[in-house]
């Protein structure tokens, strides 16, 4: 589980994230969302120490990575698993070293132990057969997977995930979404992905945060955002015309009901 506690982020004289708390849980796909620049990018890159906050706590299962020393950090980042919007997979790698790449950075295994270990995480995602491939040969959702393949390859206790359906097309995000899901159950992980995609939120929303304009103004799961009364939730839930029309019909079956 990690918790953020009180979190305020400033860059100079102006404050891009006030006062925010939140509970994130293992074994959960633990969703943030808010418009382009209400600060759920800054939010996540101060939870994974890419920006360091001006007041508060962020606790990994108690531990506060604030007031961690520098050797602390890296250590406990070892046990993060990290899945960046455009997969950031290394071109001249095959999709086997891609995989391999954070067992021979931080693992004691030798080489066959890395080799099995990476190939286990591609049968995972079902992109065995890929290993000797290169990621340019590869289609944009396939790329994800491979990521997500190397993101899981060292057994991570925290997985995060920035857009991770940024450029794909719907049948394949919900290929991505399921797999994160299914994985987060299975490794019983605490998984944040940071998304904006309102598929996303109603398929695999299990606890959510809403950040608007720097503030957490709503939290709750993907069965209480259709009748949330926040208004802010509202007009950024309802600005396509799809759930526009999915709350009206859920409005005209409560009358009915009534």
């Amino acid at each position: 589980m990690i918790e953020v506690k009180h979190l305020h982020k400033s860059f100079e004289d102006k404050e891009v994230l006030h006062d925010i708390n939140a509970q994130f849980d293992n074994g959960k796909t633990n969703l943030i969302i808010g418009q382009s620049g209400s600060g759920k990018t800054v939010l996540m890159k101060n939870i994974v120490g890419l920006l360091e906050p001006t007041n508060g706590e962020i606790l990994y299962d108690g531990r506060d990575f604030v007031a961690m020393t520098k050797r602390e950090k890296v250590m406990l980042r070892r046990e993060m698993g990290m899945i960046f919007q455009s997969a950031a997979l290394f071109d001249s790698m095959s999709v086997l070293e891609n995989v391999m790449f954070p067992l021979d950075m931080f693992s004691s295994m030798n080489y066959r132990e890395r080799v099995k270990r990476s190939q286990e995480c591609l049968d995972r995602v079902n992109l065995l057969d890929a290993q000797q491939k290169f990621p340019g040969e590869l289609s944009g959702g396939m790329q994800k997977r491979v990521a997500i393949a190397r993101a899981i390859s060292l057994n991570p206790k925290y997985l995060f995930c920035d857009e991770p359906n940024s450029g794909l097309d719907p049948k394949t995000s919900l290929v991505i979404d399921d797999l994160l899901h299914s994985i987060t159950q299975e490794y019983n992980t605490t998984t944040i992905i940071n998304t904006h995609d309102m598929n996303s939120v109603m398929g695999i929303g299990e606890n959510i945060i809403f950040i608007y304009k720097g503030t957490a103004a709503w939290t709750g799961d993907k069965s209480q955002i259709m009748t949330s009364t926040n208004k802010k939730l509202n007009d950024f839930i309802f600005a396509s015309d799809l759930f526009k029309k999915i709350k009206e019909e859920e409005m005209k079956e409560k009358e009915k009901g009534v």
